[in-house]
């Protein structure tokens, strides 16, 4: 019998929230003009619920990271937006996820200056900054969801 390794989490525990079904949208990823979509279709969602413009520009620069991840390694996924109700707060809340190859070590994946596609390093890590809350989860072999969310300022 064979063991699987431990899912790896790494968590800036995202708040529970409610989430409104009527705003919730979904993005197949699964090319560079899907990334383009899934960045619009932020924006808007940020437009609509009266995100200042440099916040809209940080939900889609995330949306981006994320979306640009699916297709570099896990070639599709799905990004999906909904707004969310946190008391008195609302805000955008964003999946990522896919059903690649996974992360090995999701510690690691998150540090500033890490690569395994010989990039700078700094997608998960910045988008962990850009955002107010973050969580990661993987499985090798499994895939990975990335939740995060913007408060509403």
């Amino acid at each position: 019998m064979t063991r699987r390794p431990p899912r790896q989490m790494a968590v800036s525990h995202v708040t529970e929230v409610v989430r409104s079904a009527d705003q919730e949208i979904t993005v197949p990823i699964a090319s560079d003009l899907d990334i383009v979509t899934a960045r619009q279709r932020g924006r808007t969602l940020a437009s609509e619920r009266g995100y200042s413009v440099s916040d809209a520009t940080l939900i889609a620069t995330a949306i981006s990271e994320l979306a640009r991840n699916i297709v570099l390694y896990a070639r599709r996924g799905e990004i999906v937006l909904a707004s969310a109700n946190g008391g008195m707060t609302p805000g955008i809340i964003i999946v990522a996820r896919d059903e690649g190859p996974g992360i090995a070590d999701v510690s690691k994946a998150i540090v500033d200056g890490y690569s395994t596609s010989g990039g700078l390093g700094l997608g998960l890590s910045g988008v962990r900054r850009l955002m107010d809350e973050f969580e990661i989860s993987s499985e090798p072999g499994k895939g990975t969801t990335v939740t995060i969310m913007l408060w509403k300022r």
